[in-house]
């Protein structure tokens, strides 16, 4: 059994993408699913407006997983970042009901 946030914020991402109506298992799989697809997605949309060599630093900061000092990177370097990821999560949300209606 989820604990009530976790399955309080399952439901919200469900309804957000559409598969509020699927069985819970499947909700959770496509969940995990776009959480990666995602992921990516913002990940390469701060990487786009991070020059060579800061993308170079931003890679080695991400390889280590150090979430701290990947955020003071992203703060220092690209001022922002923040509405950077919600577009580009945005973005991935819009192409995901665009495929489900397709």
């Amino acid at each position: 059994m989820m604990p009530p946030m976790q399955d309080e914020l399952t439901s919200a991402i469900a309804n957000d993408l559409g598969i509020a109506g699927l069985p819970p298992a499947e909700q959770q799989a496509l969940i995990g699913q776009f959480g990666e697809i995602a992921l990516k997605a913002a990940t390469l949309s701060v990487m786009e407006k991070l020059s060579d060599e800061k993308r170079a630093a931003f890679a080695k900061l991400s390889e280590e997983g150090d979430a701290p000092a990947i955020k003071a990177f992203l703060d220092l370097e690209l001022p922002g970042h923040e509405e950077v990821v919600k577009q580009a999560v945005a973005e991935e949300v819009k192409r995901f009901k665009n495929f489900q209606t397709a």
